[in-house]
């Protein structure tokens, strides 16, 4: 009976492949990108392992591509941005009486319709 998970195309490796590696000859390059969705001949599966450990040989070229499917991680600029965010939520907002309804008006809101506000861009 056949397994229906790829395991790793390392000898001795029994683990699931969770990357495929691809060899570019023409432009010494190895291309080590997410699982394909066949198992090809030319291509090798690789486990978590030996997918971060791998190294190319002398002149060649590692390309990583980035996994689609895996959560992305956060960069410096999405924390900064977040942590911006919650400043300006924690700030206290000025709420001016519209003379029309007599109900405090949001400085940020350009219009409102029913129970949906439209908001002015926070950069304008």
């Amino acid at each position: 009976m056949v397994s229906p998970v790829r395991r790793c195309s390392r000898t001795a490796c029994g683990r699931p492949a969770v990357a495929t590696l691809t060899y570019v000859y023409a432009d010494s390059t190895a291309v080590l990108g997410p699982l394909a969705t066949y198992a090809e001949p030319h291509c090798y599966d690789l486990c978590a392992e030996h997918s971060e450990r791998l190294t190319a040989p002398r002149g060649w070229e590692v390309v990583r591509l980035a996994d689609a499917s895996a959560p992305p991680r956060p960069s410096g600029d999405d924390l900064e941005a977040l942590a911006n965010a919650v400043r300006e939520a924690a700030r206290p907002q000025e709420r001016r009486p519209d003379p029309a309804t007599n109900r405090a008006v949001d400085p940020m809101e350009v219009a409102r319709r029913g129970h949906l506000r439209v908001l002015r861009s926070p950069d304008s």
